[in-house]
């Protein structure tokens, strides 16, 4: 059952996307962290650290969709550990070749990657939506560009406008956004598979190599050093996707208000089957530019989160880590939320050019 409103039945869209959920469920999570498990020991069995034959039956015999995370669970719940039971887990499904699984490794070498992974995905989705929401307010712009209005400072009217001009200063900033996320994919998409603190200890000098080739095999980065104690990575991708949230609840807030009654210059889509209100027939509220404009705050928060766990101790620690596992889920899946809305009302908005004409003229030609 779930305990989360990201992922109600009832409620769960108004939070996230089902495939941004995917990226960020336990079966993903999951399957990456077998995936890195397997990059690691084909890499060790080219370079002799495992026997050959070993590192091909764990490609082979290694599956996540077979293993059962309900007795992973049941085993985590007595070892106390993140990732032992999946690796007790693994081993059992690789038969005698097991025993080579993880050689070399460390808990957060694995764990870490594979969130990368995830991140890769997500970054895909991030980027397509981003994109997409860019040609919506491109349209809106072209199509608007002549479309008087009258512009407003501190809440009160001020000198005319253009609606088309409005929606082309939220165009720069995704135009912005889109080259952050391109200048931050490089360094976000970098794994670290180095050891116990960093200093490949286990591997000796071949330890370098065994990193490059399993990062390779998973189309990530090798990283100047090792990063377990270095969260700034994280920490920039929560900044983007704070930028962009906020870009977003912006627009959602600006729409929300120009739909006022009393303003009546725009109006989110109303699909056949909408309900207004439970109580008031008549109206026909913003719920759709509400939930773009909420979710910012509660993504800011969860960015908090991202910006505390820098705080390291030592050469690693779990204090910080595990916040990471909450609010990376949580940023990603709101932001998709958020993206997802934002197409579908700049998609379908209507646009009142008469009621926009007739407030600019509201003050008898002052304006």
């Amino acid at each position: 059952m779930s305990s989360h409103p990201i992922d109600f039945l009832l409620l769960g869209n108004n939070f996230g996307t089902p495939e941004m959920r995917e990226i960020w469920s336990e079966q993903n999570r999951l399957t990456q962290q077998i995936n890195v498990e397997v990059a690691l020991a084909l890499a060790e069995g080219e370079l002799g650290v495992i026997p050959q034959q070993a590192a091909l039956s764990i490609a082979e015999l290694a599956n996540a969709s077979q293993l059962n995370i309900k007795d992973i669970a049941a085993s985590g719940a007595q070892m106390k550990h993140s990732l032992m039971p999946v690796l007790t887990a693994l081993q059992q499904q690789c038969g005698d070749a097991g025993e080579y699984i993880h050689y070399g490794a460390t808990t957060q070498d694995i764990i870490d990657t594979a969130t990368v992974l995830q991140l890769a995905q997500t970054l895909q989705v991030i980027v397509r939506d981003s994109t997409a929401v860019a040609n919506e307010l491109k349209a809106l712009a072209s199509e608007h560009q002549y479309t008087l209005m009258t512009g407003r400072t501190h809440g009160m009217q001020a000198l005319p406008t253009t609606f088309g001009f409005k929606v082309a200063v939220w165009l720069d900033e995704f135009i912005r956004h889109l080259d952050r996320l391109a200048a931050i994919t490089p360094r976000l998409l970098t794994g670290n598979i180095s050891g116990a603190i960093s200093t490949y200890a286990a591997l000796g000098e071949v330890g370098p190599e065994v990193e490059r080739r399993t990062l390779a095999r998973l189309n990530l980065s090798t990283p100047n050093i090792g990063w377990q104690a270095a969260r700034d990575r994280f920490s920039e991708y929560a900044s983007v996707a704070v930028l962009i949230s906020g870009t977003l609840g912006k627009i959602g807030n600006e729409l929300y208000n120009l739909m006022r009654t009393e303003i009546n210059e725009v109006e989110e889509p109303f699909s056949s089957g909408k309900i207004g209100s439970t109580t008031m027939p008549h109206k026909r509220n913003p719920a759709a530019l509400e939930g773009l404009a909420s979710l910012t705050q509660p993504l800011l928060h969860s960015a908090s989160l991202i910006y505390q766990s820098m705080h390291v101790e030592h050469e690693r620690d779990a204090m910080s880590w595990r916040a990471e596992w909450i609010a990376l889920p949580e940023i990603s899946i709101y932001l998709s939320a958020q993206l997802q809305n934002a197409q579908s009302i700049l998609s379908g908005l209507t646009v009142n050019k008469a009621r926009m004409l007739a407030n600019l003229q509201m003050q008898d030609g002052l304006l």
